[in-house]
């Protein structure tokens, strides 16, 4: 998972705009990990799904083409 780091840059000079604390730039507390978790899960079945079953996916297209040409039409 991503990991944000809060540590000062080593490379810079002493009051460089990256040794600044300003006020809301801050890297607030990831509380999204589970969200995260269950997105790169699906996406993972998702993809084993089209491998193994494409019929799947060319039921689908099918379904969003007839429901887009009938709002053409």
């Amino acid at each position: 998972m991503t990991q944000h780091v809060r540590n000062k840059e080593p490379e810079t000079v002493p009051g460089a705009s990256a040794d600044l604390d300003v006020r809301d730039r801050d890297v607030t507390p990831r509380s999204g990990g589970l969200l995260e978790l269950l997105g790169l899960t699906l996406v993972a079945a998702a993809g084993v799904l089209f491998v193994l079953r494409p019929e799947f996916y060319e039921a689908g297209v099918h379904v969003f083409a007839t429901r887009a040409a009938s709002l053409v039409h």
